[in-house]
């Protein structure tokens, strides 16, 4: 018997291309479950199959569990119990005790058989899978099987991939039959159907159908450093020449337009902008925002924004419709970006100017022309004026030595009152919002540094603004909100 269970093993991994320890693991089960029908109650057992020789042992098991969480006795054991049998037993192990083997011959029933099946299915579809990704295809290319609620069945060879509904092109309208590209956005081995996800809005598609039209790509020559789409519409890509007698604008654009078409006509008409990369950020928002013409451009790095100033007329043209062409500049560049006109900029620079100047004249008591003074010099808040370089500051004409020192000292004594200030806040916090439910200390501290000291004040925020300000998930936001204003509605 036990050269037939080798036979069987041998001949069904070859019939099926999968190894050998798949086909044993199978039997294991298919014995263990043709076993278990001897007892008519619910039980564990398991077999197992010499790899060398084909002979197989069965044994029932009881799994040790603490002595009051005995729930199931036909597969359970006490702990104390376990332990008269062998001390050195534990939490999680198992008792085994062997069983009658039963014959191979006689299993015969559907249900080991379908086991064994299933299994081979299984592994098959494991090796068929890993086969594919070894190829490292990003590009999968097929026929759409079949329509299921809206989404794509989508065969490549001996794979089926799943385009959903909501990684289709806009307007795009796929019919049973039709030749598809898309880009293998993830694998999902935990559903039974299609385990590749399949997207044709991904940005990334659209630099893999460049890869597969620019030969120059691959070839290192050209590099594409980033794309965004409005899939179905217009995209941007910024490339980028690792060789200077290589124009990456016309490499990529083709003969007549040729390599750019041939991608448009795979995504459903989308117009393509290619966009020559910088290592400068602006220069790179400027080259994103073509063909509207930049009068300048002013850089936040802590806000991570820019203001873009532009004329009047080019207005319009630099935010694009319905604010395409500024939102696909924004996520090419990964800046926020902020489009004004010249008399936009004008008002929001005086506005700046004033409430920096106002500052001043405050926290430092200053007359309105020694903060003008600050203003013009480039300083814009009382960490400049109390830590910038001595030398750099004994530089104003219009300030002497002991002016500069003054002004110094008196910066650093409001930022250590707003500091002082800043952690009563927090303590008034800690009695307030951590009495309530769902708050933590952490929490409550941090949204105090932010001004919600109370929980009046946690309940007049949107659930955005939470999230925001705390960083945390939208869920614990709402719940935290809702907890907060409990007391409106006792």
């Amino acid at each position: 018997m036990s050269r037939e269970i080798l036979l069987v093993v041998d001949v069904m991994a070859r019939e099926k291309n999968v190894s050998k320890e798949v086909i044993f693991s199978a039997l294991e089960l298919a014995l263990a479950s043709a076993t278990k029908k001897r007892f008519s109650e619910e039980v564990e057992v398991r077999v197992n199959v010499d790899r060398d020789t084909g002979e197989y042992e069965t044994f029932r098991c009881w799994q040790v569990v603490p002595d009051d969480d005995v729930e199931f006795p036909n597969h359970q054991i006490a702990l104390s119990e376990a332990q008269k049998r062998d001390a050195e037993l534990q939490l999680e192990d198992f008792v085994e005790e062997p069983l009658e083997p039963v014959e191979f011959g006689r299993i015969g029933a559907q249900a080991a058989k379908q086991v064994i099946l299933q299994k081979i299915r299984e592994a098959e579809r494991e090796q068929i899978l890993n086969d594919f990704l070894d190829r490292r295809e990003h590009l999968v290319t097929g026929v759409v099987k079949r329509m299921d609620r809206g989404s794509a069945i989508i065969e490549s060879g001996r794979i089926e991939a799943l385009l959903p509904r909501d990684q289709m092109i806009p307007k795009e309208n796929l019919r049973v039959g039709d030749r598809v590209r898309a880009y293998l956005m993830k694998i999902d081995r935990n559903v039974r159907g299609p385990q590749l996800i399949l997207s044709r809005t991904a940005p990334e598609f659209l630099v893999k159908l460049f890869e597969l039209e620019v030969p120059e790509i691959e070839e290192g020559l050209l590099e594409i450093k980033a794309a965004a789409r409005d899939p179905g519409l217009r995209s941007k890509i910024a490339v980028k020449s690792n060789d200077q007698r290589i124009d990456p604008i016309g490499t990529c654009v083709g003969m007549r337009g040729s390599r750019v078409q041939a991608v448009t006509g795979e995504l459903a008409g989308e117009r393509v902008d290619i966009v020559l990369w910088s290592a400068d950020p602006a220069q790179f928002v400027i080259n994103a925002l073509a063909p509207a013409e930049i009068n300048s451009i002013v850089v936040d790095e802590e806000a991570h924004s820019m203001d873009v100033v532009v004329e009047e007329e080019q207005l319009a043209q630099s935010i694009g419709r319905n604010g395409q062409n500024v939102r696909l500049a924004s996520e090419l560049s990964g800046w926020t970006l902020n489009i004004l006109t010249e008399e936009d900029a004008q008002r929001k620079s005086e506005e700046e100017t004033t409430g920096i100047r106002t500052i001043f004249m405050q926290k430092l008591d200053v007359d309105e022309e020694v903060a003008d003074i600050l203003v013009q010099e480039g300083f814009s808040s009382l960490e400049e004026v109390a830590y910038v370089p001595l030398a750099e500051m004994l530089e104003i004409e219009s300030f002497d030595e002991d002016t500069v020192n003054e002004l110094r000292s008196r910066a650093r004594n409001a930022l250590l009152t707003e500091a002082i200030a800043s952690e009563e806040k927090i303590e008034e916090a800690a009695d307030d919002l951590l009495h309530m439910e769902g708050m933590d200390g952490a929490t409550a501290r941090l949204l105090a540094s932010k001004g919600v000291v109370t929980m009046e004040d946690l309940a007049d925020l949107a659930v955005d603004d939470l999230v925001d300000l705390a960083g945390m998930d939208s869920e614990r936001a709402k719940q935290l909100i809702m907890t907060a204003r409990a007391p409106w509605f006792a």
